[in-house]
């Protein structure tokens, strides 16, 4: 059941309205179920509230080559609470009933969707309203099998440019869907203190490689570093330090006479990234 051919996909919609004000789209990530499936619907709703244009979300895995510590630490806290693919979906189903409305963007390693087969995985997440997907360790060249689903089901399949894929940028922006998800540094994902004058040059060679919306990744951590950035491109993805604000509200979040104490201490971090 393809739920999403006859309208049009949330993050495209999003990024035009963003390029009309003049904006650039604030995009946190945290993992599912981390700490609680019940939390994260909480912050889902209250992140939208403080300002967050897309959200990603990491679905657990037990071997995220692509993350640092902090994310991995997150997987492990909700993969101990048992936390499954079709949970993910359930949150983010919940999410919409409450009236989330802005994009959500799935982050998840080929083997568990591979596992969950092809077709019932975008089945589940069209009927979610999950609006794109990235999949770090998929090549570009072994891309094209899961595009043409992602496609059929109106979900993007967003690829990963990094600062070495030189020569390569083109081909692979070329079967992009939503936008480019620029990294800023290689490695696994992480916070850092300082970023080199080359991410500058790096996102506008990218950006004449393609007509779609570029986002940057990787290491933002501050409202210093989405300042920094956003003049440069479309989009600013802010993720180990989002994690890192659940990570010190756990006491908080995993007492559910506390818990929208810790939603709101989270958000308060996402609402002072925009800033100025």
């Amino acid at each position: 059941m393809t739920l999403q051919q006859k309208q049009s996909n949330r993050i495209d919609s999003t990024f035009a309205r963003l390029s009309n004000e003049g904006r650039s789209a604030l995009m946190p990530f945290f993992t599912l179920g981390d700490p609680t499936l019940e939390s994260t619907v909480a912050l889902l709703l209250g992140m939208e509230q403080a300002g967050a244009d897309l959200i990603e979300l990491g679905i657990p895995y037990s071997d995220p080559l692509a993350d640092g510590p902090v994310i991995e630490k997150a997987s492990a806290r909700a993969l101990k609470n048992n936390v499954t693919i079709e949970d993910s979906f359930h949150v983010v189903r919940e999410a919409r009933r409450a009236g989330a409305n802005i994009p959500y963007v799935l982050f998840t390693y080929f083997n568990p969707v591979l596992q969950y087969g092809l077709d019932p995985f975008f089945t589940a997440a069209a009927e979610a309203d999950i609006n794109g997907i990235i999949i770090p360790d998929l090549p570009i060249e072994e891309s094209e099998p899961i595009r043409i689903v992602a496609d059929r089901y109106g979900i993007h399949l967003i690829p990963l440019v990094a600062p070495t894929s030189e020569a390569r940028i083109a081909r692979i922006v070329e079967h992009g869907r939503g936008f480019i998800y620029c990294v800023s540094s290689l490695g696994v994902t992480g916070m850092r203190d300082s970023f080199g004058d080359e991410v500058e040059s790096f996102l506008h060679a990218v950006r004449k490689s393609t007509s779609l919306p570029i986002a940057i990744g990787f290491g933002i951590s501050t409202a210093a570093h989405v300042q920094r950035f956003a003049p440069h491109c479309d989009g600013v993805i802010v993720g180990s330090a989002v994690v890192r604000q659940i990570e010190a509200a756990l006491p908080l979040l995993e007492n559910p006479a506390t818990s929208a104490k810790g939603v709101l201490q989270i958000c308060d971090f996402v609402r002072q990234l925009k800033q100025d």
